[in-house]
């Protein structure tokens, strides 16, 4: 997963035709700590897609533009649109973040 740290990156990769996957989090966010344990795997499960993070502390005004209210949160784009948003409420487990990729991207 690579880090973006800069706005123009970011709306340069969301405009990729295919689906692009961002992870936001924070460096203090236990949530996010914890997402990282088992995200490695869902990463192996999906790796025909780009995956990118972004530290909402580093590109708030990118978190506040697409509705990131808690972290971690997972955003699909695709043609510079968010498709799908994974809310931090309903990130909590694998099988969470599964389902919602299941049904908002195809393998």
């Amino acid at each position: 997963m690579e880090f973006i740290h800069d706005r123009s990156v970011f709306d340069k990769t969301i405009q990729s035709e295919q689906p692009v996957i961002i992870k936001f989090s924070a460096n203090w966010c236990p949530d996010c700590k914890r997402m990282d344990m088992f995200i490695g795997d869902i990463l192996e499960e999906y790796n025909k897609f780009e995956w990118y993070e972004i530290n909402r502390d580093e590109l708030p005004e990118v978190a506040q533009e697409y509705e990131v209210m808690g972290i971690p949160s997972i955003l699909i784009f695709q043609n510079g649109e968010k498709k799908a948003h994974l809310h931090s409420a309903d990130a909590k487990t694998p099988e969470e973040v599964q389902e919602f990729l299941s049904t908002s991207i195809t393998k």
